[in-house]
């Protein structure tokens, strides 16, 4: 996001849906977030989008277990610079990819882990849902 991208005289714009994905592609670490059986969790991952879905990959353990309990997940990704920021919140549902046609094709995308440990899992959002706000920050408050 640049200053050029903030047109309006408001620190706070609306994005439209297109802007939030475009944003949502050129970041690499977001925040999922689930909830199962009442409990809330939220969880760094980093992720690859590709038309309009967020891949990230997952190892065994509660992020995935909750995910197969409860498919629905918001995701949040952000990003803070000197002038201007941006938030995007997607909302939709989360899917495990079993085919290893689709996982190679995920991982031709660059979808690699951060921490070096197994990560077999690769999981899928679909948006129902995509939101974004774009701010331009007041150094001049006091």
């Amino acid at each position: 996001m640049t200053a050029n991208d903030l047109s309006s005289n408001s620190p706070v714009v609306v994005l439209a849906a297109e802007d939030s994905w475009k944003l949502l592609s050129q970041a690499s670490l977001g925040r999922i977030v689930v909830g199962a059986s009442g409990r809330v969790d939220i969880f760094p991952v980093n992720y690859v989008v590709d038309d309009n879905h967020i891949y990230f990959r997952t190892a065994e353990g509660t992020k995935l277990v909750e995910l197969t309990i409860d498919d629905r997940v918001l995701f949040e990704a952000d990003h803070v610079g000197p002038e201007q920021g941006w938030s995007v919140v997607v909302r939709g549902t989360a899917r495990v990819i079993t085919s290893f046609t689709e996982t190679a094709k995920i991982d031709e995308l660059g979808l690699r882990s951060w921490i070096p440990t197994p990560k077999y899992n690769v999981v899928e959002i679909t948006a129902t849902e995509i939101t974004g706000r774009g701010v331009t920050f007041d150094h001049d408050q006091s």
